[in-house]
């Protein structure tokens, strides 16, 4: 067609029809509405309960991925079956036997180290390593103790006849291996000083701080004596402390029968080894350090004995006066040759009464000895410093921040040990082959376990006090507890102290074993157990961990009763022989005691609610407070309103955490219950996550309660000590004192620093209610 003005400037044009972009068009129509449908479910689902979740401060970062609460591999009641059922008497025995067959002192048992990390790994603890500190300890060169007189007493300045020279030796027996082994550890004193002296001698009891108080109100010439001092009531550093303050030049203690309570050579008993008596020549050893000033190496208080630190001058911290330690075989004709002299015992009150060696022709006078009748005394020791060895294993769990410490003490004062310390080795031992078994089996366990061997407890608690010292940061974010076990047995009576926080703990675990002295057929420990839990007070490797880091702690064995066979502490006849023939013949103390440790170690790894209870806490510090008013009422009337204000403040305080408490636990019980019973689908992950969350702000709510009870100051005067609520007695040394701050001030009259701790104990408190409200 041509084309003209008439011709349409548009026209149609016929195309075919285009073919489609992408193949499959209707195939991807359908993917992106599901795909799109599919991100609102995710938006509405999983990010909006985000913004429910309860808000939560994290020390570190979070993966909801690897949220549990619960171990894996074998159940909570296959775990406790193990736990019940591998240790085993033989093998105890086995352990015992390796551990008292030779001198084991601090810093001189590298091999017995060795041997212990080679076993733990055996066992399945393949993360076993040894831990090394630089400490400085002394060993004994010479020492020398003997009676002096002048035989013509008319003229003083003639020279002095040996009346008796103690042997200073215990005898070989040919029924006790131990006793005969070469070379035998001198009797000696740890951290004693050197010096060689000659003076008139007092007796002076038991050394306490009030029975040195008796003396000076007597008129008894203390200045320039040498003191002759029984073992017991309180810690033998304590005695030579107080001797050392009057101004007496050297210290002598003694092991007297009347501690034995029934079991006497006089009461018609046989003597160690033909009977349960103590044997005449039976030494106890021990150290003399200031401990109750501040346990570890004295030359590093408050910071490791690494290789290479600055040493601090230990001179406040250990005597400066010269002890030894003697048998009561020794001490008679010492206390014999003053029978006359000075005032009699009978003279004093009944705390000088009940010594056990009348019968012997001892009339416990107190002297001091006439100018014609002294003693020489002279201890020379070697002071080095040298390495320790801690071993230290670990078990992860799948909650690297919540940690349970298992520990005992390896080194002992004598070749042998049977009791203290190596009763508690060989339980251990066991305790640790049955979590190892578990593990084999699969158990991954919920919490982390560390296991440790402690070297150079027997000087001043070291080896724990040097690694918590170390490792305090990490134990103050992680550490849910120490569990201690010093003595596994030395008799048939269980006892233990520890912190309130774990009395639920140790009834349940005491409750699912059987007692290794049934007068009813099937009692458990607990049955045959008078349920009493003391206050933690020092003398073992739990006084690190609770006085200092503030992480709830316990201490437990089967203890001497007193019609028990006698027990030889710290001397060569606490050996393997003596505990196979009158400590536990049977073996089954200490398998008990590993069954009841395991038990109470494994219901803190494992129960998802930490099982502490915040009630009995508060409850305890009620009758603390309680013992304090009572004992202000004894010793100070003068201003009864400043212990009224006191008291009555802190009374307030502790009714409001107790309140708080009791709402903790019941939410910790609820959860408990909700974690074991409930079941969530695990398409709402963030209910899980919600639950989880709840259940770490509970247990966070118990693992620091107890270091709510630390104030950074310290005690007066022994600032190294921070805890508020407990402390060794500073004139006790072992036993317990609760509001130590407070009863030192009831003590000293001291009324401004009554009002200072009893601030002091409220803040603290306070702080332990809003951390449980928080």
């Amino acid at each position: 067609m041509s084309l003209n003005e008439q011709t349409p400037l548009l026209t149609t044009v016929h195309v075919v029809p285009r073919e489609p972009r992408y193949r499959h068009s209707t195939l991807r129509r359908f993917c992106t509405i599901a795909l799109s449908t599919t991100l609102i479910i995710v938006v509405v689902l999983f990010l909006f309960p985000i913004s429910w979740l309860p808000h939560h401060n994290w020390d570190h970062d979070w993966d909801p991925s690897k949220a549990t609460i619960a171990s894996q591999g074998i159940s909570y009641e296959e775990l406790q079956d193990i736990l019940l059922n591998t240790p085993n008497e033989e093998k105890a025995k086995q352990w015992s036997q390796y551990y008292t067959a030779g001198p084991h002192l601090a810093g001189k048992n590298l091999t017995q180290a060795l041997w212990t990390r080679e076993r733990w790994q055996e066992f399945g603890i393949s993360d076993s390593t040894i831990v090394t500190y630089d400490a400085w300890l002394n060993y004994p060169i010479d020492h020398r103790l003997a009676l002096l007189e002048i035989k013509d007493k008319s003229h003083e300045d003639q020279a002095y006849n040996v009346k008796y020279e103690c042997k200073l030796e215990e005898n070989i027996l040919d029924e006790d291996p131990t006793t005969s082994l070469e070379p035998r550890i001198p009797t000696f004193h740890g951290y004693s000083a050197s010096g060689n002296v000659t003076a008139q001698y007092v007796y002076v009891n038991f050394g306490t701080y009030w029975d040195f108080d008796d003396l000076v109100r007597a008129n008894v010439s203390l200045e320039g004596k040498i003191a002759i001092a029984k073992y017991g009531r309180i810690f033998r550093g304590i005695k030579v402390k107080r001797a050392q303050e009057l101004g007496m030049v050297g210290v002598a203690i003694y092991s007297d029968p009347q501690e034995d309570g029934e079991i006497t050579e006089e009461n018609g008993y046989k003597a160690y080894p033909a009977g349960p008596a103590r044997n005449p020549s039976s030494v106890q050893r021990g150290s003399v350090e200031f401990m109750a000033i501040a346990p570890g190496d004295p030359t590093t208080i408050g910071y490791p004995s690494r290789p290479g630190v600055p040493r601090q001058d230990p001179s406040g911290a250990v005597p400066s006066i010269p002890s030894v330690p003697i048998s009561y075989q020794d001490a008679l004709p010492i206390l014999q040759s003053l029978n006359g002299y000075g005032p009699s015992a009978l003279d004093f009150n009944e705390y000088w009464q009940g010594g056990g060696l009348g019968y012997k022709n001892v009339s416990y006078n107190i002297g001091p000895s006439p100018p014609s009748l002294k003693l020489n005394l002279l201890n020379k020791q070697e002071y080095v410093t040298t390495p320790i060895w801690n071993v230290i294993g670990i078990i992860n769990g799948t909650m690297a921040d919540e940690v349970i410490v298992i520990g005992n003490h390896r080194d002992a004062w004598v070749a042998g040990g049977g009791a203290d310390p190596n009763s508690g080795s060989a339980a251990m031992n066991e305790v640790i082959r049955s979590f190892g078994l578990a593990v084999k089996k699969g158990w991954k366990p919920l919490r982390t376990i560390v296991f440790a061997s402690w070297d150079g407890e027997e000087y001043s608690l070291i080896g724990s006090t040097e690694w918590v010292e170390e490792y305090l940061p990490w134990l103050s974010v992680a550490a849910v507890a120490y569990l201690n076990v010093d003595v596994a047995c030395m008799g048939p009576g269980f006892r233990t102290a520890a912190s309130p926080l774990l009395n639920k703990a140790i009834y349940e675990a005491t409750s699912l074993v059987r007692s290794p002295n049934q007068t009813v057929a099937g009692q458990t420990v607990r049955d045959t157990w008078d349920g009493h839990i003391s206050a933690m007070g020092s003398g073992s490797d739990f006084t690190a961990f609770q006085d200092f880091a503030g992480v709830p702690s316990m201490d437990m064995g089967f203890a001497r009763t007193a019609n028990s066979p006698v027990y030889h502490y710290h001397s060569n006849y606490d050996s393997f022989h003596w505990m196979s023939e009158f400590g536990d013949k049977s073996w089954e103390y200490h398998t008990s005691m590993a069954k009841v440790w395991a038990l109470i170690a494994a219901s803190l790894i494992d129960n998802p609610i930490i099982p502490f209870s915040a009630g009995d806490y508060a409850r305890a510090l009620g009758s603390y407070v309680q013992a304090a008013k009572a004992r202000s009422r004894k010793i100070d009337t003068s201003n009864p309103m400043t212990y009224q204000v006191a008291f009555h403040k802190l009374e307030l305080a502790i009714a409001r955490l107790h309140n708080a408490s009791v709402c903790f636990d019941h939410e910790g019980a609820l959860l408990q219950e909700q974690v074991r019973h409930g079941s969530i689908p695990w398409w709402k992950w963030w209910k899980k996550v919600q639950l989880y969350i709840k259940v770490k702000k509970v247990n966070d709510g118990y693992k620091y309660l107890e270091r709510h009870f630390l104030h950074q100051d310290g005690l007066d005067g022994r600032t190294w000590f921070k805890h508020v609520v407990f402390a060794p007695g500073r004139w006790t040394g072992y036993s317990g004192a609760t509001f130590p701050g407070l009863v030192e001030a009831i003590e000293d009259k001291n009324h401004t620093a009554v009002e200072k701790w009893s601030n002091i104990i409220k803040g603290r408190v306070d702080a332990a209610e809003n951390w449980l409200t928080r």
